[in-house]
């Protein structure tokens, strides 16, 4: 051990600091980092265990006694022969044995996969993943502050910088083509803009049925075959099934019946929003979410028992002075770890959105409304943070620098949710002994330190720790002026993930935006 090993760390200057960051900066074995996709949260829980009941009998009642209205033929057929009641009034209702018995043909541990194994998603339990959502119709400019209209290259890049972002696990349409005014082709180029810039697990949604097999055809090109497709499927539908309140969106769910019978994982999305869309209550709107989802649940267990979905609570909030949205509430913190209870109540695997600003540039308003929603996400366990980076005025734009920014953050909330591991080795008071009873009086240089450094600490890529002296030595950097540097740098090296000769023969069937 050096002299400089044993020195308090405000006797160190930069020469021994530089040292220092290159050790702690090396990669680790995923299996030895200190955070990880699909660590297991479930500490925080605001709703009582009474409060979760009452949220379910609720919801059962409001099934029984409201229904759902404006389901599509096919499914009125498949859910009425379940045992499903269609009323006079044409609204869908469901006997609460009914709800019990397609609870216990859901689907529960789930993977969702990643075209490279390594992003495989284990949905189980409270394990936890964060990632991309929104579909953003502008992108933000931070030097100008301006917003442009999102393009197909636009969602291309992000695909490619989101697969280089070690705390986004996975990735779903995060803007929208807006350059391609074809709807069949906008969704070929957003499900094909995915696939090539990102190996991980993408979520994807189709604006019309009759896109869907056009879009599957280009799946099994990228799988190789439909049976290679059916084996391990590494795309999710990320379908709105229903138009809240209590309504049954009739298009979308004939999509997500295509994507059933066509072995596609979906995503049941219920967005309803609090005191417009929803009752104001967090609570109430909590309730229809969940009554929504149920009938979700026994729609697609009607089709295909067992069929891999993800219970998508994903009400938002109103601002009640405007009705306008505010996804960067404290309001909305709640409301997603409360939708994220009812889901470990259930063990059903789970989705719901969180980590949205409504400030308008990644700034301190931006930072504080991403980092309380995606941390109370975590510990709550939700299964799928949708939306968790990237995302400014309440959907409405989306920031590459925010969305590289958004990496640190999460790496944050993610040791957050890892929690204190309280073991025989850590509760030791071995090394107390060593450091006072005639030691070097800290702890800087000793074997648990150095053991620990990188597997129990979790570093920032961006965030600055350095003293006010460093600092100035520095140059004063500015964290969004090394955001830039970041994402650039990722951009200008992120490959595409498609074997080249795949992508001729794709760019020659379909006709694609983006270089």
């Amino acid at each position: 051990m050096t002299a400089e090993d044993q020195m308090p760390q405000r006797a160190r200057r930069s020469g021994g600091r530089a040292a220092r960051v290159a050790v702690r900066s090396a990669p680790l074995a995923d299996d030895l980092r200190p955070v990880r996709a699909g660590i297991s949260g479930g500490q925080y829980s605001p709703l009582s265990q009474d409060a979760v009941l009452r949220i379910h009998e609720a919801a059962l009642d409001a099934l029984e006694v409201i229904g759902l209205a404006n389901a599509p033929q096919s499914g009125i057929d498949a859910m009425t022969a379940a045992g499903a009641i269609l009323g006079d009034d044409g609204r869908l209702r469901y006997p609460r044995a009914l709800v019990e018995d397609m609870l216990t043909k859901a689907s529960r541990g789930i993977t969702l996969y990643g075209r490279d194994p390594k992003h495989h998603l284990h949905l189980s339990g409270t394990r936890v993943h964060y990632g991309t959502a929104g579909a953003a119709v502008h992108v933000v400019d931070i030097d100008t502050g301006a917003y442009r209209d999102s393009t197909a290259q636009d969602l291309h890049d992000a695909a490619r910088l989101v697969h280089h972002l070690d705390n986004v696990h996975f990735f779903q349409r995060i803007c929208v083509a807006r350059d391609v005014t074809d709807n069949l082709e906008m969704d070929l180029n957003t499900l094909y803009g995915a696939l090539a810039g990102t190996t991980k697990h993408v979520g994807t949604s189709f604006s019309d049925p009759s896109h869907v097999e056009a879009c599957f055809e280009l799946l099994h090109m990228v799988a190789g075959s439909e049976a290679a497709w059916r084996e391990q499927p590494f795309v999710s539908n990320s379908n709105c099934f229903v138009v809240p309140p209590m309504k049954f969106a009739e298009e979308s769910c004939i999509t997500m019946e295509a994507c059933i019978r066509a072995g596609m994982p979906v995503l049941l999305l219920s967005a309803g929003q609090a005191g417009a869309t929803s009752p104001a209550p967090i609570a109430t709107t909590i309730v229809q979410a969940v009554a929504e989802c149920l009938a979700g649940v026994v729609y697609v267990n009607s089709i295909a028992p067992g069929h891999p979905a993800v219970f998508g609570t994903w009400p938002f909030v109103s601002d009640l002075r405007t009705g306008a949205m505010s996804g960067g509430s404290a309001e909305q913190a709640l409301l997603t770890a409360g939708c994220a209870q009812m889901h470990r109540f259930y063990g059903l695997p789970g989705g719901a959105a969180a980590g949205i600003a409504d400030s308008k540039l990644p700034d301190m308003q931006a930072g504080w409304e991403m980092a309380i929603s995606n941390t109370l996400a975590g510990l709550s366990g939700l299964n799928m943070v949708y939306e968790a980076v990237g995302m400014h005025a309440s959907l409405l734009g989306f920031c590459f620098e925010s969305l590289t920014l958004g990496d640190d953050l999460l790496g944050q909330a993610l040791r957050c949710v890892r929690g204190i591991d309280v073991t025989e080795d850590s509760v030791s008071i071995d090394v107390m002994k060593e450091v006072c009873l005639g030691g070097p009086g800290h702890y800087l240089g000793s074997d648990q330190t150095l053991k620990l450094m990188q597997t129990e600490y979790i570093y920032p890529a961006l965030g600055n720790r350095m003293s006010p002296k460093e600092w100035n030595e520095a140059g004063r950097p500015r964290l969004l002026d090394g955001a830039k540097r970041r994402t650039a740098d990722i951009l200008a090296k992120a490959p595409c993930q498609i074997d080249p000769a795949l992508d001729r023969a794709v760019r020659a069937r379909f006709n694609m935006y983006f270089q």
